[in-house]
């Protein structure tokens, strides 16, 4: 058929060359312009020539009808591919260069000098021994002080705030150095080596997306994907539990892959998957090298580890962490990481009026026996969790030493900050006491002594061991003026590049230096000008001109730091530190006093010669504000953690105070569900009973260490609100349901605040718009989670809210329409008819 007309066999050439030409120029309008004279050549009469412009392959892009062509292409285009040259130049994936190495970093958290084996430390580390004696230790590297900061200058070789990552990205703010996302001018190492040739893997912890982008439906261009990595299997938050994480592969949310009872561990999960993901390469394309980003949640709390390995540590910390680091300083100073005069801080050195009292640590001394015995468990789960994760990382480490792989894998084993105060001086069972201004009870605590590191406990040791775990230094993570924060363990090995082995090396430097050193290493250069956008210049400088060069000058000059409100800056030797605490909320930071120490002979920052050396100290000082100002370090920020983490952020959904859910989907991330901290709330379900015996979760938020659940057991509506784990449960019971449709809900009116800053009020449990409950309760101030157990209806992800059922109590014996969040002043039973009104249209 041609035009709708019968088709004529019998045709005149004239005619079946209009006919044709017909054809032509219809396809012509849908192919464009361009495309008219080849189409027109191919379909020209026989003894006819083809126009000039469709017989060459030279023509440019034009309007004019033309052949197509390609910048790059330098081959030749006829009328038949036969009298045509193929380039398949501009069409080829980039390669890397023969014999290219393959890049391993291996990132922990929360670690400080003085923990691990190789360093001295107590904690027993045989998989980085074996690449420390492969390899080199590092005495003077350094971090940002905080997780989300140091793995952005991980991603891109420029200093923190250039990524827009002052501080953890849970409470970013709308500044240029604080908003919480890597901008387009510096891009990432993953996607400088995805272009080059490499395949890019990322494992384990990101805490590099803003929490608003940690939904299904927001934007994914800060996800590891997109930011130049091929595969991500990980938890994209802070922290996550190790029995329960909250895990993300590639694009998507997924579950756990079986259950803790099964013998389920994160960092057991993460090396499966990094072997997988190699191996799968290595099928398809073994010539080619891999960059693999490896981060396991260890040593962030919450500390878990399976039993066997808590127990090898029984007792090595029954001395206390003042006799650990009177231990350990001389074991760092005989294999060579401090000079032989180093001296020990103290464990409380800030003045009264600059501390932050959450900071500070009990003397040994003064601790009651059973405090004694809770702190030195607190430790042993510290070190199996992190000895268990190292034995995990060996597999991988084993793996590659058998397939040909290790001798050409330069391998980074580090940590990302100083070890962790966030325990406060007391320790913790549950760490998000911490982010709700809550202090921790010993009574409470002792509790849970003997499953310290299990499923029960969300454990973080107190502010002693964070001090020890740093010797010799002042403070810890989160203090980024004292090396305490920021002066962690780092261990490199490359047999193929490295021909020193087990060896020290001294020079000073600093996270933003590792990716300078994979791109000197692997021969490429950090783009000027990526996918159109002008580049940041690199803040770091390449460590490989000390590889092989153990008393080569440091090549770094200058470092800023800055993080929550402290700051310091180390220039050729020097020091100088504001006497600052973060997260105090005291401001103030134009009457901070400087300290001044001259770290090349005193690597403790143990002597402050301010007073000795005035006009050195008036240099530094300018330059931390020179350094500040070319790097979008202001404005300083110290508030308390509810105060930064309470801050509302905009996200792609427009604040609302209704908020409408339904089943069959998966948790929604605490950063953008409905926010109920600190005011009055209601909660309503459209549900249909259809067994007497229904059972099971209608609405969950949260976990075991904090949270709040609606559901029904033993045929009787319930209500639990578990704040910060702390027993008993605040419980709100109805009576008996038979089936039938109803309306169930509850209403927290908010009265005051409590001593700790909790919300203190009276809770209403209704069916069908009828009280049926109502009794005194408390609600948090902070949030139930840092990461992970998000909301849910018909089921609770994770780990159950309510010890009165198992998770996932999937909704049995019924339908669930369902259920409304409100969080605006409006009386309940408004409520009650809109939520009816939005299930009967949904």
């Amino acid at each position: 058929m041609s035009n709708g007309a019968p088709k004529n066999i019998n045709s005149s050439p004239d005619q079946k060359t209009t006919n044709e030409t017909s054809a032509i120029n219809r396809r012509s309008v849908l192919l464009g312009s361009t495309a008219i004279g080849a189409i027109a050549a191919l379909s020209a009469a026989p003894g006819t020539t083809a126009p000039a412009s469709a017989q060459g392959a030279t023509a440019t892009p034009s309007t004019t009808p033309g052949a197509l062509t390609k910048k790059g292409f330098n081959g030749v285009i006829k009328l038949d591919s036969r009298d045509s040259t193929p380039d398949w130049g501009p069409f080829t994936p980039a390669r890397a260069p023969e014999g290219s190495p393959n890049i391993l970093v291996i990132l922990y958290d929360d670690t400080g000098l003085a923990a691990w084996s190789p360093f001295g430390g107590g904690i027993n580390m045989p998989t980085l021994q074996k690449l420390a004696d492969n390899g080199l230790m590092y005495s003077q590297w350094h971090t940002t002080a905080l997780c989300s900061p140091t793995r952005s200058t991980f991603l891109t070789g420029r200093n923190h705030h250039l990524n827009g990552n002052s501080c953890i990205t849970e409470a970013a703010q709308g500044f240029p150095g604080w908003s919480g996302r890597i901008p387009d001018e510096c891009a990432t190492i993953g996607q400088v080596l995805q272009g080059a040739g490499w395949s890019t893997f990322w494992l384990g912890k990101n805490h590099n997306v803003p929490e608003q982008d940690i939904a299904a439906g927001a934007t994914r261009s800060q996800w590891p994907l997109q930011k130049g990595f091929d595969r991500y299997y990980g938890f994209l938050g802070g922290e996550t539990n190790q029995w329960f994480p909250d895990l993300t592969e590639d694009n998507k949310f997924v579950d756990a892959p079986y259950s803790p009872e099964e013998g389920y561990h994160l960092s057991r999960d993460l090396v499966e998957n990094a072997l997988q993901m190699i191996r799968d390469q290595k099928a398809s394309n073994p010539s080619k090298p891999w960059f693999m980003w490896l981060c396991p949640g260890a040593n962030h709390a919450p500390h878990h580890a399976p039993k066997e390995y808590v127990d090898k540590y029984k007792g090595k910390f029954d001395d206390g962490y003042e006799a650990y680091r009177d231990w350990v300083l001389p074991r760092m100073i005989a294999k060579g990481l401090l000079p032989k005069d180093t001296k020990l801080t103290q464990i409380n050195p800030l003045p009264q009026n600059v501390a932050n009292q959450l900071d500070a640590v009990r003397p040994w001394s003064s601790l009651s026996a059973d405090e004694k015995k809770l702190f030195a468990r607190m430790a042993e789960v510290y070190a199996g969790f992190s000895e268990y994760t190292d034995v995990q990382i060996g597999r991988l480490i084993d793996y590659l030493q058998k397939s040909g792989q290790l001798d050409n894998t330069l391998v980074f084993y580090c940590a990302d900050n100083g070890a962790s105060g966030e325990g406060s001086p007391n320790g913790s069972v549950n760490e998000n006491k911490f982010f709700n201004n809550y202090p921790d009870e010993m009574a409470e605590n002792m509790r849970y002594l003997d499953v310290l590191g299990s499923v029960e406990t969300y454990n973080h040791y107190p502010t002693g061991w964070a001090t020890a775990f740093s010797t010799p230094f002042q403070m810890f993570k989160r203090y980024s003026e004292y090396a305490g924060g920021t002066c962690c363990p780092l261990v490199i090995s490359w047999p193929k590049g490295i021909k020193a082995k087990g060896e020290i090396r001294d020079q000073y430097h600093h996270s933003t230096d590792i990716v300078p050193t994979i791109l000197d290493v692997c021969g490429l250069d950090m783009p000027k000008v990526f996918r159109g956008v002008e580049q940041y210049p690199m803040s770091g400088v390449s460590m490989r001109y000390s590889f092989d060069a153990k008393d080569a000058p440091t090549q770094k000059k200058r470092q800023y730091y800055a993080m929550l409100g402290t700051r310091g800056i180390w220039e050729d030797g020097w020091k100088a530190a504001a006497l600052h605490a973060p997260l105090t909320g005291k401001g103030h930071f134009d009457q901070d006093d400087w300290e001044l120490y001259h770290v090349d002979v005193d690597r403790s920052e143990s002597v402050n010669v301010a007073k000795q050396y005035p006009d050195k100290l008036k240099s530094l000082i300018k330059a931390w504000f020179e350094e500040a100002d070319k790097n979008f370090v202001l404005p300083l920020d110290d508030r308390t953690p509810a105060e930064l983490l309470g801050i509302e952020r905009p996200s792609e959904e427009k604040p609302r105070t209704r908020y409408v859910y339904y089943p069959g989907t998966s948790p929604v991330p605490e950063g953008v569900a409905v926010n109920v901290r600190g005011r009055s709330y209601k909660i309503v379900a459209d549900v249909e009973i259809s067994d007497p015996d229904a059972t099971g979760v209608i609405f969950a938020h949260g976990s075991r260490f904090g949270g709040h659940s609606l559901f029904i057991k033993d045929r009787k509506l319930n209500y639990v609100y578990n704040f910060l784990g702390i027993k008993p449960e605040q419980r709100f019971v109805s009576g008996e349901l038979k089936p039938g449709k109803y309306t169930l809900g509850m209403e927290f009116v908010r009265d005051k605040a409590g001593p700790k800053g909790e919300s203190v009020g009276k809770t209403t449990l209704y069916v069908n718009g009828q009280s049926v409950a109502q009794g005194d309760m408390r609600t948090q101030s902070g949030k139930f989670t840092l990461a992970g157990d998000g909301l849910c209806v018909g089921y609770d992800s994770g780990d159950a809210v309510s010890q009165e059922y198992k998770s996932p109590g999937t909704f049995k014996g019924g339908t669930i329409l369902g259920v409304g969040v409100d969080v605006s002043p409006e009386v309940y039973h408004d409520l009650e008819k809109e939520a009816s009104r939005a299930m009967s249209r949904d």
